[in-house]
């Protein structure tokens, strides 16, 4: 357990946060406000159930093995948009999917120039921390 010290709109509370193993941290290049890095911490720390009125559509199955670096999702939530195709060229900071998690829509960025090698899920999925979401080789 890790205790951390938050401030919310002047309020002081101390905060518990448990290490769960099998997530891997992937920096994303996206300027946010530090109130919204405590709101991200404490998601991942209790995740709330997600409220959907059907089944997600299966994610995409590869067609063969992809190769590259995967970019796997930061936290639970639902995929709202995907903002590239297979074979598209990035650039690092390139918006590659729209993530919903808690009502906030979460641009997962690319860490890295290359090709978009491969896309492990669909618009509308619900995935959970860690799921592989794009490959760039």
């Amino acid at each position: 357990m890790k205790k951390f010290n938050v401030t919310v709109n002047g309020k002081a509370y101390a905060v518990e946060v448990e290490e769960v193993g099998g997530f891997t941290y992937q920096p994303v290049q996206q300027e946010a406000p530090i109130q919204q890095a405590a709101v991200t911490a404490q998601t991942q720390a209790a995740p709330e159930p997600s409220k959907t009125s059907a089944p997600a559509p299966a994610p995409k199955a590869p067609s063969g093995p992809v190769s590259g670096e995967t970019i796997s999702a930061p936290m639970p939530g639902t995929i709202l948009d995907i903002r590239v195709t297979e074979g598209q060229s990035i650039k690092a900071g390139d918006i590659l999917v729209i993530l919903e998690a808690m009502k906030m829509e979460n641009e997962i960025v690319s860490p890295k120039d290359g090709i978009v090698n491969g896309i492990h899920t669909s618009k509308g999925a619900t995935v959970s921390t860690g799921d592989a979401m794009v490959t760039i080789g």
